[in-house]
């Protein structure tokens, strides 16, 4: 397995090893000690899945502390274009974003601990998209920043997304209260 820095501390790609013959494939999508010796140490204790059709974005989402999520995200079928951006204040990197591609080809996954909003689109139809979270799902918790806030210059290289009422309505970075904290 692969781990390879992104330019913004703690957020990682994982490229892994993928073992291939006639019959198909092979690799590892989690493996505890591996990802401890990589200083991933976390616990997953819920794993969720979404399908989507063609041009779907979803985000940017997160849960604020105490019930914040670290996830490990990856596609099973598909692709997508995945986006985290750092919301800890006091980061050398607030305010910044990664983009990474991930597919059921490539087979890279993204670490995201807390303290990252989370969007990805969806670029085939039928895209699956799994995640592993390391705290469970509480609605009251739930925090967003708009998709297409120019102030982030996201390029999500489309102009008119599958986006929920809650993606639409959702605030601008500038409006954001974190309650992330760097360090």
């Amino acid at each position: 397995m692969k781990i390879i820095e992104t330019g913004i501390r703690d957020l990682v790609e994982i490229e892994p090893t993928v073992f291939g013959d006639h019959r198909g494939y092979f690799f590892e999508s989690y493996n505890q000690a591996t990802f401890h010796e990589a200083g991933i140490k976390a616990q997953f204790v819920q794993d969720n899945q979404s399908l989507s059709s063609r041009g779907v974005l979803r985000g940017l989402h997160f849960q604020n502390p105490p019930y914040a999520q670290g996830k490990l995200v990856r596609v099973i079928t598909g692709a997508v274009l995945d986006i985290a951006l750092d919301i800890r204040k006091g980061s050398p990197t607030y305010g910044q974003h990664h983009k990474v591609l991930l597919s059921s080809e490539n087979k890279k996954m993204f670490w995201l601990p807390p303290g990252f909003a989370h969007g990805f689109l969806t670029l085939e139809d039928n895209t699956i998209f799994s995640y592993k979270c390391t705290n469970l799902y509480n609605k009251e918790s739930e925090g967003a920043v708009l998709w297409n806030d120019p102030d982030l210059k996201i390029d999500w290289e489309i102009e008119d997304p599958k986006l929920s009422e809650k993606d639409l309505k959702a605030p601008n970075f500038t409006a954001l209260q974190s309650e992330f904290y760097y360090g």
